[in-house]
């Protein structure tokens, strides 16, 4: 067992290695040139994502697609994957992760744009999108389309809902001690799975509708709770707030030479890691937020593609940038033998009882609200492999995994959902990458028509 779990972690890296960094990257600055810099329309964006579009077809409506696309992708690596960049990569990889989310806010856009376009509507009368229909229809290759359906199915069992629970569980039995009561690890484990469990039911068994008025509640709240909290504790670290900042910009581009307990790292370690943790925690790329911006009610792909593209600058611009500007300024990461967990706790202890709250809160959300939205993409990703038929039992399925991931864990299982995630993205850049063309014609489309 133990050779199988090697052979999947060494397949999970090799997934995840510079090449893919570097497609992935390739591709969000390819596609900002294609798209006349879409960046620029940000505010126009925003806009539009808090409007709706009246009579137009759907399942729920943008905003709705937006905030379960963001449920999927404010995720753990949001706060401990900020912390894991910078202790592999120094201060440095905060400003080339935020330089991800700011160029992957064209990538996203894209893949949103071809999810609309193509989309189509199943036998429920429910819309189905995303890049395998793209890939069958306007490439004709449904081999590659079936390809792109099983990493995602396969993925969104490990990474979007075992992993999560056991995340969720983890934290309350090292939290323990600080319970009001008295409870083994087993019995907590058990606690939480059966609360997830209920819980997910609750919302998941309503199928994208349920989801979608569960999000928007869910994560604007814990987004702007988070940010608060991260806001907070800056200001009450001000006077290092200047100077965290000058070191991040500086690191950057000169590396970070060993301080305290910290090793040090150059240029190289401050990209690779920086840029590595943002795309995968906003996903740009990867193909699974198109999969829900299909459901968005709209007449227009340009449109709900804009309102998708807000999704990478929410969660790697704003979120993962306060959690690195929290984690600089504390000072911690020069201390020798962190762990990503170690910095985070350190970090948001600064402020006591309030830090560990906005901590704990939000790991929490953050956990919960990606198992709700990865549900749907391997849904849509399941209805794709095997009709209408297969979603029910899918969600039963979903909801029982998510009891079992929070009792029971597998490093192999872990790597080898790790290892899909990251293959999700090859077909859909080669979409992206051949049907630019298609992006930038009805870019302009509809820019001349605003005048």
């Amino acid at each position: 067992m133990e050779a199988i779990n090697k052979l999947v972690e060494q397949g999970a890296s090799l997934v995840w290695g510079p090449w893919l960094v570097f497609l992935l990257f390739a591709t969000h600055l390819y596609l900002t040139f294609r798209t006349g810099f879409i960046q620029r329309h940000l505010g126009h964006a925003i806009k539009l994502s808090v409007t709706k579009d009246p009579g137009s077809p759907g399942d729920i409506s943008q905003f709705g697609a937006l905030v379960t696309a963001l449920a999927a992708t404010i995720g753990t690596g949001n706060i401990y994957g900020v912390a894991g960049a910078l202790l592999l990569g120094g201060p440095g990889a905060v400003l080339w992760m935020w330089l991800t989310g700011v160029f992957g806010i064209a990538t996203k856009y894209s893949e949103a744009l071809l999810a609309v376009k193509y989309r189509t509507v199943n036998a429920n009368g429910q819309m189905s999108g995303g890049p395998m229909y793209v890939l069958e229809k306007a490439l004709n290759a449904k081999w590659a389309g079936v390809v792109f359906a099983v990493f995602t199915a396969i993925a969104a069992f490990g990474i979007g809902n075992m992993v999560q629970a056991n995340a969720i569980a983890d934290m309350v039995v090292a939290k323990k001690d600080v319970l009001p009561f008295e409870a083994s690890a087993w019995h907590l484990q058990l606690g939480v799975g059966i609360f997830l469990t209920v819980l997910t039911a609750a919302v998941i068994l309503g199928g994208v509708k349920s989801i979608a008025r569960f999000c928007t509640v869910l994560v604007p709240f814990m987004a702007a709770a988070y940010v608060l909290g991260c806001l907070v504790l800056l200001v009450f670290q001000w006077d290092k707030l200047g100077a965290a900042v000058q070191l991040i910009v500086t690191s950057a581009f000169t590396g970070q030479a060993a301080v305290g307990g910290f090793v040090g790292a150059g240029i190289a370690e401050a990209m690779r890691y920086g840029i590595a943790r943002g795309l995968f925690s906003n996903e740009s790329g990867l193909g699974s937020a198109p999969i829900v911006a299909a459901a968005a009610q709209t007449k227009d792909p340009v449109r709900q593609a804009l309102v998708s593209s807000t999704g990478t600058f929410w969660d790697t611009v704003v979120v993962c940038a306060m959690t690195g500007l929290v984690l600089v300024a504390s000072g911690d990461w020069q201390a020798g033998g962190m762990t990503k967990a170690g910095l985070c706790d350190a970090a948001f202890h600064h402020l006591g009882w309030f830090g560990d709250a906005v901590l704990v809160v939000g790991l929490l959300t953050f956990v919960f609200s990606t198992i709700l939205g990865w549900s749907y993409y391997g849904e849509k990703a399941v209805e794709y492999l095997a009709g209408v038929g297969a979603i029910l039992p899918y969600r039963f399925l979903w909801v029982a995994a998510v009891f079992v991931g929070s009792v029971w864990k597998s490093d192999a299982l872990w790597n080898f959902s790790d290892m899909m995630n990251g293959l999700m993205a090859i077909p859909n850049l080669a979409a992206l990458l051949l049907l630019s063309g298609v992006i930038a014609s009805e870019s302009k489309r509809y820019f001349s028509g605003r005048g």
